[in-house]
């Protein structure tokens, strides 16, 4: 009989143990974003440094959970204003604050690319495509334009954006009057944008960005166009999802043509799965050069 008792307390440690890992979404050899499908291929042409927004994304988990107004965020920010060319700060009520950069075009006309750089106010979460992934390759973007030899068609300003996400115990119900608390006070200020491309999860390993609903019909096909020329068309397919509440909205309502990329099928939506397992860094280099391409050709 001893062994027995043995045998079902062992049983029963287990079951406590797996418990506690499930409740926490660290279950170990199981990965929410594991993709078993062929890799995508490569893109064609090599303009978006992948390496340096894949170290940029690593160096902003590696600062754990980044709500907006805390320590960790406000540290961020002095990076990324020190990253951005011409970078400042814009002020968002609440403390907050907007790292802005620009490229100076051959024309006054100005399109601006967005994201957001705060997490979502929950313990343990650190948003690695929610919030590292679009930061980085906007960074990166508006790093490339800035050494290329010649100046792009249009001003290019690049927002990342404070307090995207709601506080902590907000209802969904009062999302868009919560949350958004950067991007509508950059929405006011440059509301004269020819258009406005907003990168949030651009990362995960499984990456397909189908048109999210509120996006500018035009522009996304536009985007489309531009990915297919650079050889990660498969990554942007011709369909149309739900709408989603983000960033591009206050931009939207201001009549500029906006669009989100977002692949909202993302399993580690404001989980803590959303960590390094669940990115990639050819994810960042396919949305990198579409956007790129996108730019390049408006």
């Amino acid at each position: 009989m001893r062994p027995l008792a043995a045998l079902l307390a062992v049983q029963v440690l287990i079951a406590g143990i797996f418990i506690v890992l499930v409740a926490t979404d660290n279950v170990p050899f199981v990965d929410d974003s594991s993709d078993a499908s062929p890799p995508a291929r490569p893109a064609k042409v090599d303009r978006f440094d992948s390496r340096a927004a894949w170290k940029l994304l690593r160096e902003q988990v590696e600062l754990g959970p980044r709500p907006a107004g805390s320590d960790a965020s406000r540290r961020l920010a002095a990076r990324l204003r020190a990253l951005l060319p011409g970078g400042h700060y814009q002020a968002v009520p609440g403390g907050l604050r907007n790292v802005v950069g620009s490229v100076r075009g051959r024309s006054r006309r100005y399109l601006l690319v967005g994201a957001h750089y705060d997490t979502k106010d929950i313990p343990g979460f650190v948003g690695a495509n929610d919030g590292a992934s679009g930061t980085a390759v906007v960074v990166q973007l508006a790093r490339r334009f800035a050494r290329a030899g010649s100046r792009p068609r249009h001003t290019l300003v690049f927002v990342l954006f404070d307090g995207e996400e709601s506080p902590a115990g907000t209802p969904d119900s009062r999302f868009e009057q919560k949350g958004l608390r950067g991007s509508r006070v950059a929405a006011r200020r440059w509301k004269a944008a020819e258009a406005m491309v907003l990168l949030d999860f651009v990362g995960d390993k499984r990456l397909s960005t189908p048109r999210e609903a509120y996006s500018d019909r035009r522009l996304w096909e536009k985007l489309r166009a531009a990915a297919h020329r650079v050889g990660v068309g498969e990554r942007f397919p011709e369909e149309t999802f739900g709408a989603v509440a983000d960033d591009h909205l206050p931009f939207i309502r201001r009549g500029v043509p906006s669009i989100d990329l977002i692949d909202f099928d993302f399993p580690c939506w404001h989980r803590r799965c959303d960590s390094l397992s669940a990115v990639s860094e050819r994810s960042l280099d396919a949305s990198g050069e579409a956007v790129h391409e996108l730019i390049a050709s408006l």
